[in-house]
């Protein structure tokens, strides 16, 4: 059986500040029947520097005045909020989870009792950080997302974990593209088995930030077992995430999809499905007359036919009929039962 793909609906800062709108992206979530939701855990100051520059899509999605430290400020999410997310996650039955994006979050999280390990692409070569990650939890399960890094990051990262005693067994490496939304050409779903291959042992998923949900449906087909994608209540709200994510019923959609792929993907035995069965009469042929043939005529090519339906004698006996003598007078289309 294909294990069951762990879907995390990826709220990230598209609550924009506003702790009404993150309660009801939880409650969006779970009804859209995701695993979980992450927000992202970060303080501005210990994120960037007071003059970092925004990326591209940023730009594009946010006040073009605003540095990317004042536009990170207003999406923090106080220690306080992330207990009233946790209360709600709890409520409707979906689990919490959030990326540290420092060192202060790390701890802030690990304190709130987060035993689940999201590392965002951008920390996949911050030692420090990886270090820390490595030391909290030898159990502790770890998501180590991949945009923007080659094989060798990946590897250095991973041994950052392995030589702290970590399991290659409780790493999911989630391909993904970080632009926002990604070019369809620059997805490269490729790469997932290419990782697979490369680090014997480790779970593969994918991290999506194309628009639509073609492309995660394509990734859950490979064999991917995590699958995060990010949602918002609305695309139109100012942000830098909200053009690359979906809507609710987009979700929903896609949540929907993964489990029907799940179901489809069966045992592998080739043999008639239960569904099908009964149209094996109806589907198939049978050898049967193709005119009327008397007592003792012999049977030819021209006095046979194959039909439906396919209660008879499988035309795959067909060299075993020919030849041989009708016991019996036959009307045409009458089944064969020599």
């Amino acid at each position: 059986m294909h294990p069951r793909v762990f879907i995390i609906a990826e709220a990230g800062v598209n609550h924009n500040g506003s702790m009404e709108r993150a309660n009801e992206m939880v409650k969006v979530a779970a009804r859209a029947g995701a695993d979980a939701i992450k927000f992202q855990t970060f303080k501005a100051k210990t994120l960037v520097t007071k003059n970092a520059i925004k990326a591209e899509y940023q730009t594009k999605t946010t006040d073009r005045q605003e540095s990317q430290f004042d536009m990170l400020k207003k999406l923090e999410l106080s220690r306080a909020s992330h207990l009233a997310l946790m209360n709600t996650c709890k409520e409707n039955s979906i689990e919490f989870l959030s990326s540290p994006f420092d060192l202060e979050s790390i701890d802030l999280l690990k304190g709130l009792g987060i035993a689940k390990w999201k590392i965002p692409s951008g920390e996949i070569t911050n030692l420090p950080y990886l270090r820390k990650i490595a030391a909290l939890g030898q159990d502790d399960p770890i998501i180590l997302s991949t945009g923007m890094a080659d094989l060798g990051e990946i590897k250095a990262a991973l041994f950052v974990f392995t030589t702290a005693g970590i399991h290659l067994e409780q790493i999911t490496v989630l391909h993904c593209n970080t632009e926002y939304p990604t070019p369809m050409q620059d997805v490269n779903l490729r790469a997932i088995q290419t990782i697979k291959e490369t680090f014997p042992g480790i779970k593969t998923g994918y991290s999506d930030h194309t628009q639509g949900i073609e492309i995660v449906i394509a990734a859950v087909a490979m064999g991917v077992s995590m699958i995060e994608k990010h949602f918002t209540l609305d695309k139109t709200l100012p942000g830098p995430d909200h053009n690359a994510s979906l809507s609710p019923g987009e979700l929903i959609q896609m949540v929907r999809a993964v489990r029907n792929i799940e179901k489809a993907f069966g045992n592998g035995l080739k043999t008639p499905s239960p569904s099908e069965k009964k149209n094996i009469a109806v589907a198939r042929k049978s050898i049967v007359a193709a005119c009327n043939i008397v007592e003792g005529e012999p049977f030819t090519h021209h006095n046979l036919a194959a039909k439906r339906p396919g209660m008879g004698i499988s035309p795959m006996k067909w060299d075993d009929i020919l030849g041989k003598r009708a016991r019996k007078n036959y009307k045409k289309d009458d089944m064969i039962d020599a």
